[in-house]
């Protein structure tokens, strides 16, 4: 019926036809309609458009073995700070690095485990450049910081991680100086070698170890990494003053 009402009115080729009744001419007196075809947002569409935004990538966790430009970054940091020459900043996490990020984790009280995750990276973001005890040319052991400052020309040239006594063997706490200082010393007592020594009191020294943890662990003596010993040699000299405690 629609279709007949349509052709009526189209004429097919124009004037409707003397016949047509009033009902075809009613029919061809209405409007014409339009459809128009809405076609609904397709499926990836539809995903994209609901799918939220990825948060940004937290920043990475750098340990020993980490490399690249982060670990460039965190090196340029802690050099700032002192715990790393400048020298050592070439974007590879090795053991010097891990030293600096334990000497740092000391100085600011957080747990030393030489990893850099949001706590430490935190910390690194307000830190400033450790405080000695006095400005005169010395070394500072800081015992419950493990942690050796070497103080020259007023401020704080070096932060460097060290391991004290451990518990029933401790360091001797006060104000000494550098009484003798021996290249390569024999320990008797416990048959093992300390190079770069550096004697305080009695027979306990500061020397290079080749086992320096995140703890104390030495037998009072103050172990000094392999990796920062010639630094803390070649910075002392017989009758400089080292203290242990303010």
């Amino acid at each position: 019926m629609l279709s007949a009402l349509a052709a009526a009115a189209s004429g097919c080729g124009g004037a409707a036809s003397p016949g047509a009744t009033a009902k075809t001419r009613l029919a061809s007196a209405q409007p014409a309609f339009t459809t128009v075809q809405i076609k609904p947002p397709s499926a990836a569409g539809a995903a994209a458009s609901a799918r939220p935004r990825a948060a940004p990538s937290a920043a990475p966790v750098l340990r020993l073995g980490s490399h690249r430009a982060a670990v460039r970054t965190l090196q340029s940091e802690l050099a700032h700070l002192t715990s790393l020459p400048s020298s050592a900043v070439n974007g590879l996490f090795g053991m010097r690095t891990w030293h600096a990020v334990v000497a740092f984790q000391g100085w600011s009280g957080l747990v030393r485990d030489g990893v850099v995750g949001p706590k430490t990276r935190a910390a690194l973001s307000h830190a400033g450049r450790p405080t000695p005890w006095s400005t005169s040319t010395g070394f500072e052991v800081h015992i419950s910081q493990q942690v050796l400052l070497i103080v020259a020309g007023g401020r704080v040239k070096r932060a460097i991680h060290v391991s004290s006594g451990r518990p029933g063997w401790s360091t001797p706490r006060g104000h000494y100086t550098i009484q003798w200082r021996s290249r390569m010393s024999w320990s008797v007592p416990f048959q093992v070698w300390m190079p770069l020594a550096q004697y305080f009191y009695d027979g306990y020294a500061m020397h290079e170890f080749s086992d320096v943890p995140a703890y104390p662990a030495s037998h009072g003596c103050i172990r000094v990494p392999s990796q920062e010993a010639q630094t803390v040699w070649q910075s002392g000299r017989i009758g400089m003053r080292l203290w242990t405690s303010r």
